[in-house]
Order: C-alpha cells, then sequence, then structure tokens
C-alpha cells in the first residue's frame, strides 16, 4: 500500500481557528454556568467536559484505517461543500482506491462517552429505543458526497435526539440529557455511516471516515446541543 495521508483536517483551517476562539469562550462561560448546566445534566465535571471537546477536535485529524475498497479513481485537493459547510478533499498521489477508516474525534471519543452514559444511567431499554429512532432519521437525511464519502445535516439529528429523549424520560427528568446524547451521537453514527458504508464505492473518495469529514459536525454538535435542547 502508498504512503498514505490518513490523518488530515477534515475542514479549511480558518473552521479551527473559529473553533479554538469558540472554545476560549466556552471556557469563559464556565463561569456564568453555561457549560457547567451541560456537564451537571450529564453528570460529568465540568472541566472534564472542557476537556473532552478539546480532545474530539484534535482527534479529528486522526483516522484509524479498518479497510480498503478497490481500486478506483479518486478525487483530490479540493473543497466540498454539502448544506453550506466546506469540506476538505486532502491531496494524495498514486492513491489505490478508498480507505475506510475511524476518526478518533468525531467516532471514537464520541461513542465512548455515549456508552459511558448509557451504562451510567441505565438506559438499556430507553437507549435503544433512542437511538434506533435517530438511526432512522439520520439514514434518511444523509447524502452520498463525491470525494468526501457520506454527509448528513447538521442541525436536524440533534433536535430529533432531544425530543426522543424528553419522550423517552419525561418520568425520569434527569435521563434525558445523557439519553439525548446517546441517541445523538450513536444514532447518527449507525445511521449516518454505517448503514451508509455500501454507498461507498464509486464516490472517489480518498479517505471514508467514519465520524470523520461529511458527518464529524453532525456527531460532535449533536450530542451537544441535544444536550442542551433536551
Amino acid at each position: 500500500m502508498h504512503a498514505a495521508p490518513y490523518h488530515f483536517l477534515p475542514f479549511p483551517i480558518l473552521f479551527y481557528v473559529a473553533f479554538v476562539a469558540l472554545l476560549v469562550f466556552v471556557f469563559a462561560l464556565i463561569e456564568i454556568g453555561v457549560v457547567h448546566y451541560t456537564a451537571e445534566r450529564l453528570g460529568i465535571d465540568r472541566r472534564r467536559v472542557f476537556l473532552l471537546l478539546l480532545l474530539c477536535l484534535l482527534g479529528s485529524y486522526v483516522n484509524i484505517p479498518v479497510a480498503q475498497l478497490p481500486p478506483e479513481p479518486v478525487e483530490s485537493g479540493k473543497i466540498v461543500f454539502f448544506y453550506g459547510v466546506p469540506h476538505v478533499i486532502p491531496v494524495v498521489e498514486k492513491w489505490p482506491g478508498t480507505i475506510v477508516a475511524v476518526n478518533v474525534g468525531g467516532a471514537l471519543i464520541p461513542t465512548g462517552l455515549a456508552i459511558y452514559l448509557w451504562l451510567k444511567n441505565r438506559l438499556y431499554v430507553e437507549g435503544l429505543i433512542a437511538v434506533a429512532g435517530v438511526a432512522l432519521v439520520a439514514h434518511a437525511l444523509a447524502r452520498p458526497v463525491r470525494g468526501v464519502g457520506i454527509s448528513v445535516p447538521t442541525f436536524i439529528p440533534p433536535i430529533v435526539a432531544a425530543m426522543v429523549a424528553v419522550l423517552l424520560a419525561w418520568k425520569q427528568w434527569k435521563k434525558s440529557a445523557p439519553l439525548a446524547y446517546v441517541a445523538g451521537t450513536l444514532g447518527t453514527l449507525i445511521g449516518a455511516d454505517l448503514m451508509n458504508l455500501g454507498a461507498l464505492p464509486g464516490l472517489g473518495a480518498p479517505i471514508a471516515s467514519i465520524g470523520g469529514a461529511g458527518t464529524f459536525d453532525g456527531v460532535f454538535l449533536t450530542g451537544l446541543l441535544a444536550v442542551l435542547l433536551a
């Protein structure tokens, strides 16, 4: 296999500059209670929430290859827009075909936190129902994007996750926030990425990253927004 740029920034550098500025702003909000509210709803220390946000951002650069699709011409060195969000296609040469990878910041870290919240709050049945509901919606909304892979709109999954969580946990209000995070995160990953693996051949994406590029913003923001809305 050729030397591969598995690790690349899935968004333009200005996105990261803006996001770092946002994290600084969020850190400032810790003292006035916004992040504290989110952390409290999840049952996690507020500073650990900030650390997880930072790790997800840094982890979006790291992709772990898990499979390679049959050789085909791939796109290279472009920026593709989907629902107004720019996605970077890395520059590649003599590429063997689409590499399927798992993104650390958009898949592994959010999944780990979701499973932790699922088990900690004993969301066994409600979790399955909520994840299935969001997965169906995310799957219906997901679209294959040439050169990128699978993309999903950012704001609809968190709204659905919050609504489902509130309905399922209306007798146990404290569980609605962790349930919303679990549903939004795992539902988006399953519905947008895993249920669309069959659509990857022919897209010409050098790296088809589960939880990366087209779905990083969906997974990352869905979990947080769902908590705030629930």
